[in-house]
């Protein structure tokens, strides 16, 4: 079974910089496809970035050029590297774990973005 324990949200600027990390454990992580997605106060979750197993990313269009997610396979973890944040990024932010079809959710980190 897979479990996800994320970390790094907190408290910045307009303008600043946060590292968001999610530490995967079970499974066989080279095949295990991550995503990380967000929930802005009374919005429903949104798909921010996702990462295959090849490393091959994607993300949306609203981040684009500021946040990049990448995958460490020694260490287990992902990462969502996020620049230039602005206050709509305020939202609590969730790694997703896709296992062969098998949806698993981390339990969330907040981030607040002050303008």
């Amino acid at each position: 079974q897979v479990q996800l324990v994320e970390s790094g949200g907190g408290l910045v600027q307009s303008g600043g910089s946060l590292r968001l990390s999610c530490a995967v454990s079970g499974g066989d992580f080279v095949r295990i496809k991550m995503a990380w997605y967000r929930q802005p106060p009374g919005n429903q979750r949104e798909w921010v970035a996702g990462i295959g197993a090849t490393g091959i990313s994607g993300n949306a269009d609203s981040v684009k050029g500021r946040i990049t997610m990448s995958r460490d396979s020694a260490k287990k973890m992902v990462f969502l590297e996020m620049n230039n944040l602005l206050p709509e990024d305020t939202a609590v932010y969730y790694c997703q774990a896709n296992d062969r079809g098998q949806i698993v959710w981390g339990q969330g980190t907040q981030v607040t973005v002050s303008s």
